[in-house]
């Protein structure tokens, strides 16, 4: 019988792990990102449990996703203009998102050059060009190739468990800053479940929890 190969080729589960890759390193790079500025460790998670923030995991996985079929056939130029549209665009959505949708503020880059609408920057979307071009051009063929040594016994089942705890701390996370959202406006919970959230996820425990964090003014 043919051995299994845990996430063979291009598939879901090898995009997942990017994802949580990046989940991972956003959060990371992040914090220490803010401390060389300002000199202190902040926390700089985007998920309620665990040191995940997604929007670095979402673009990750856009990146893989969008990239990953033709990568050996796409130049590193052209990898980096569609990694810089890709990247850039993703932080617009997500900052328009939580905006929009939760009445909240992540970050704000109306006071920077080349800034678009505060959302994102030029110059940031040349960065996110070189991250996505490295990544796709050398990060992603070798960590490809490791993930396909671990035996399928050992990876599928920590895989499975995996994507349930972030299915679970996304869904969490996002009903709390919905729920969040709605007291800002003054509306009671319609379910029992609101009831929980107020308890559990109240303003002190999401300001504590996302301290750069702030209000829609």
């Amino acid at each position: 019988m043919e051995e299994k190969i845990f996430a063979r080729g291009y598939c879901f589960a090898k995009i997942f792990i990017f994802f949580v890759l990046g989940c991972l390193i956003g959060t990371y790079y992040e914090e220490i990102l803010w401390f060389v500025r300002f000199g202190e460790w902040v926390n700089r998670q985007g998920m309620i449990y665990g040191p995940f923030s997604p929007i670095y995991g979402v673009g990750v996985a856009i990146f893989v996703v969008i990239l990953g079929k033709h990568n050996d056939e796409r130049s590193w130029l052209k990898t980096w203009i569609y990694a810089a549209l890709i990247g850039g665009g993703t932080e617009f959505m997500t900052s328009w998102i939580a905006d929009v949708c939760f009445g909240v503020i992540f970050w704000d880059y109306s006071h920077m050059f080349l800034n678009i609408m505060g959302r994102t920057t030029l110059p940031f979307m040349v960065g996110w060009g070189v991250g996505g071009m490295i990544l796709m051009k050398v990060i992603y063929p070798f960590v490809s190739k490791w993930v396909e040594k671990i035996p399928y016994k050992i990876a599928h089942p920590i895989y499975i468990i995996s994507v349930i705890f972030i299915t679970f701390d996304l869904i969490v996370t996002y009903s709390a800053f919905g729920r969040m959202a709605f007291r800002d406006q003054g509306k009671k919970p319609f379910t029992f479940i609101g009831e929980i959230y107020d308890k559990i996820y109240d303003d002190e425990f999401m300001y504590k929890k996302f301290p750069v964090m702030s209000p829609k003014e």
